[in-house]
């Protein structure tokens, strides 16, 4: 298994954070969340100190979908980091952590009347328009208010890339943006810019998930640009900023093969500045979106397991107490972990890691070579702060886990366990 961060593995036990698993275990239960602070801040050093310009401003906004709460919004902030939003609950978390909302891009292909209202009203920095109808909506929002929304218009650059088909956005058939090969695009860059209303700055772009070859970046990056070029000549205009998304894959198993993210966002840069240039833009500013890249390697799941058992057909289970309720991913994308069984024991036996939900696709890693279990052994699944937390449920009426931050010997919890009573806070008795 890799080890990420601040990890320690020892014998029996592992530290994160120079906090023992086990302590944490018996302080805050399981399954939990376990976040590397520390970790966490050397990554957000790493995309804002490399990702700069002398010729443009750069801007790191943290994808709020892949995980996202109070105390986590307020650590990202205090480092520098802007937002990409998604909805109205997120902005309203953002909201209540303080981050300042002009610090903020708000997306999404379907923004019902009363988001893109609270949007403006709350001082939402960027309003990323995804269809014509989105564009009259949100004309009709800001009717009656006193307001120039700036917004940028999401592009669909047709860049197919080789990750899973539903985290590819920028297929030609993608339910995201206007496609660049669509003429009926120009008519509605035609309208945004006719707006009293409206102020577009740009235009945004995303290419999809967990993606591991850099020229599928650069691509796009290039095919981006020559609209910028075309539209900037066709409208007589020239356009401030540029928001390139992200995307930019991650280690989880043998097999992912991610780029070094320091070295990557210095040929990045050298390149936007290229092609920035060549095309004779008066770009100013300039924004990706990572999210997976920035939260997943810090954080770690760790559970107990309940027992093993061989079918009689020969397969080797490994209970643990979550689940699918937790980590939905293998079930929906057959994403693959890595993982480690705490124990002294050095006999090994391959298990299919199952969790405690009733579904038979409850399955979070399939044949895995670890350590010989036995009932209440601790196992621990590295980088699941992607997608896991966030796509949580209350399936069976599971409780969802607690997220600890861990920093130099210190322990603090950022979301406690749910409760019985939380599950039942919203339903009305007859």
């Amino acid at each position: 298994m890799k080890q990420r961060g601040n990890m320690k593995i020892l014998d029996g036990d592992v530290m994160i954070g120079d906090c023992s698993l086990r302590d944490l275990k018996d302080k805050y239960g399981t399954p939990l969340y376990i976040l590397d602070q520390e970790y966490l801040e050397d990554v957000t050093h790493t995309f804002i100190n490399n990702f700069k310009s002398n010729h443009f401003e750069t801007v790191v906004a943290y994808a709020s979908k892949a995980m996202l709460n109070i105390p986590l919004a307020q650590v990202l902030n205090q480092e520098g980091m802007h937002f990409d939003v998604a909805s109205q609950g997120e902005i309203y978390v953002l909201n209540q952590a303080n981050v300042p909302m002009e610090h903020l891009y708000f997306h999404g292909n379907n923004k019902t009347m009363d988001e893109l209202r609270y949007a403006v009203e709350h001082g939402v920095g960027v309003i990323v328009i995804d269809n014509y109808q989105e564009f009259e909506n949100l004309e009709l929002v800001l009717k009656d208010i006193k307001v120039k929304q700036k917004v940028l218009l999401r592009i669909n650059p047709g860049i197919e890339t080789d990750t899973h088909k539903y985290i590819q956005t920028s297929s030609l058939t993608s339910k995201f943006g206007e496609s660049v090969y669509d003429k009926k695009t120009r008519a509605l860059i035609g309208k945004i810019l006719q707006s009293e209303k409206l102020e577009l700055k740009g235009f945004h772009s995303h290419i999809g998930s967990q993606i591991f070859d850099k020229t599928s970046f650069f691509d796009a990056t290039k095919a981006v640009f020559d609209f910028y070029k075309e539209i900037e000549e066709a409208f007589s205009v020239s356009f401030d900023y540029a928001n390139l998304g992200g995307g930019f894959g991650v280690y989880y198993s043998e097999g992912d093969t991610p780029f070094a993210m320091e070295s990557f966002l210095k040929e990045y840069i050298k390149l936007i500045e290229k092609e920035i240039k060549d095309r004779h833009l008066k770009i100013s500013k300039i924004t990706i979106e990572p999210g997976r890249s920035v939260i997943n390697d810090v954080i770690s799941t760790l559970y107990t397991v309940g027992s093993v058992k061989e079918t009689y057909g020969g397969k080797n289970y490994m209970f643990v107490d979550g689940g699918m309720s937790d980590n939905i991913r293998p079930a929906l994308y057959q994403a693959e972990y890595e993982a480690l069984v705490l124990s002294q024991n050095d006999e090994k036996d391959k298990y299919t890691v199952a969790g405690k939900l009733c579904e038979s696709g409850d399955i979070l890693i399939e044949d895995i070579e670890l350590k010989k279990a036995e009932k209440d052994d601790l196992l621990l699944i590295p980088a699941t702060g992607a997608y896991t937390y966030s796509m949580s449920s209350n399936y069976n009426k599971a409780l969802r886990p607690a997220i600890v931050s861990v920093k130099k010997g210190k322990d603090k919890l950022f979301v406690r366990r749910e409760t019985f009573e939380d599950l039942i806070v919203r339903d009305l008795r007859l």
